[in-house]
C-alpha cells in the first residue's frame, strides 16, 4: 500500500511532537484528525493556553480533537468515523485499548529512549543524569503497558560532553522526525518486523520517571562528574538546584543552576558545600573529589546570570555556604 493513502490520526501535546506532524503534512502523509490536549488556563492572568501541536495543527488546516477524557464514547466514535489506518503517538498521554487498537494497522509511538532502557516519562533527563554518552529514539507499537510495546525502528544519538537536556532534545526531536516517518513508510510496504520487548530482567533496566521539584536539589557530597551530569540533564528545565545559608542565619536561600565545570582537587579539610570566590570572576562549591566552578546561575526571585555579571551585585559571597 501507497503510505501516503494511509488515513493518520496524530495524538501529541508538546513541541517535541510538531516536527513530526508538520513533516508528515509536507510529505504528502495524509493526517486525517490531531488529537492533543484541551486548552488549560494558565499564567497570572489564567488565559486559556493552547498546546503546541494544537497551534501547529491548525496553521496546517488540520481537524483537532480535544477530549476531556479518551474514553467519552462520543470522541469515540468521532474516531472510529475516519476510518483511521495507522495512529501515531508523540508524548501524549497514556491511550485506552478502545483507541491505540482501533485502526487497522495499530498505533505506534516514538519515545526518546534506546528502549528498552529509560522507559518513563523523563528519557532525556536521566539518560544524562546518568552519564550515558550515548541515546537514541525509538518507535514501537502500543499495547497494554506503558513503552513495553514491540519496537518497530530505532536511531542512536551521541551525547556530547556538553550536551544538555535542552541540546539533546532538539536533536532527539529532530531525529526522531526522520524515524517517525521511515516507520510510516515501512509499515506501509508491509516490511516492518515488530521486536518484542520480552525476556528482559528488570534489574539491568534504568528507569525514567517523571521529576520533581525535590529530586533536582544538588547533593554536594557527591563526585563532581556526577554533579556536572546532574546539572547538564536538568538545564535548562527544570533546573538543578541547591540550597544556600548565610553565615549565622538559619534563613534558606534558593540557587538554580543552570551550568558549572568540575576540577578535580583533595580537600580533606574543606567540608562539601564551602564556597570559595574572588568575588569578581568565579564561584566555586567544594564537593567530594574537587570544585564544581559555577557558570550560569539563578537566586530566587533574580534573572538567570553568568557569575560575573551575578557578581557585579552580590558582594557578601563568601558568607554563604551551600548545602542540600
Amino acid at each position: 500500500m501507497n503510505a501516503k493513502d494511509l488515513r493518520i490520526v496524530f495524538m501529541g501535546t508538546p513541541e517535541f511532537a510538531v516536527p513530526s506532524l508538520r513533516a508528515l503534512v509536507a510529505g504528502g502523509y495524509r493526517v486525517v484528525a490531531v488529537v492533543t490536549a484541551p486548552d488549560k488556563p494558565a499564567g497570572r492572568g489564567q488565559r486559556l493556553h493552547e498546546s503546541d501541536v494544537k497551534i501547529a495543527a491548525r496553521e496546517l488546516g488540520l481537524p483537532v480533537l480535544q477530549p476531556e477524557k479518551l474514553r467519552d464514547p462520543e470522541f469515540v466514535e468521532t474516531l472510529r468515523s475516519l476510518e483511521p489506518d495507522l495512529g501515531i503517538v508523540i508524548a501524549f498521554r497514556m491511550l485506552p485499548e478502545v483507541v491505540w487498537a482501533m485502526p487497522r494497522l495499530g498505533t505506534f509511538n516514538l519515545h526518546a529512549s534506546l528502549l528498552p532502557q529509560y522507559r518513563g516519562a523523563a528519557p532525556i533527563n536521566w539518560a544524562i543524569i546518568n552519564g550515558e554518552r550515548e541515546t537514541g529514539v525509538t518507535t514501537f507499537l502500543l499495547n497494554h503497558e506503558i513503552d513495553k510495546g514491540a519496537i518497530l525502528g530505532q536511531i542512536r544519538v551521541p551525547i556530547g560532553e556538553e550536551d544538555t537536556v535542552g541540546t539533546m532534545y532538539e536533536k532527539l526531536m529532530q531525529t526522531g522526525t526522520g524515524l517517525v516517518l521511515e516507520t510510516v513508510e515501512r509499515i506501509a510496504a508491509g516490511e516492518v518486523q515488530p521486536v518484542e520487548q520480552q525476556q528482559i530482567d528488570d534489574r539491568t533496566l534504568k528507569p525514567a520517571p517523571k521529576i520533581f521539584k525535590e529530586d533536582c536539589r544538588i547533593d554536594w557530597s557527591q563526585p563532581g562528574r556526577r554533579i556536572i551530569d546532574f546539572i547538564r540533564g536538568l538545564s535548562p528545565y527544570p533546573a538543578a538546584w541547591t540550597a544556600m545559608y548565610r553565615e549565622g542565619s538559619e534563613e534558606e536561600l534558593t540557587a538554580k543552576i543552570f551550568a558549572a565545570a568540575f576540577e578535580a582537587a583533595a580537600h580533606d579539610k574543606v567540608a562539601c558545600g564551602t564556597v570559595e570566590s574572588d568575588g569578581r570572576t568565579f564561584i566555586r562549591v567544594a564537593c567530594a573529589d574537587g570544585w564544581i566552578t559555577l557558570e550560569e546561575l539563578q537566586i530566587a526571585g533574580k534573572r538567570r546570570l553568568s557569575v560575573r555579571e551575578l557578581l557585579l551585585g552580590w558582594r557578601d559571597v563568601l558568607q554563604y555556604r551551600f548545602q542540600k
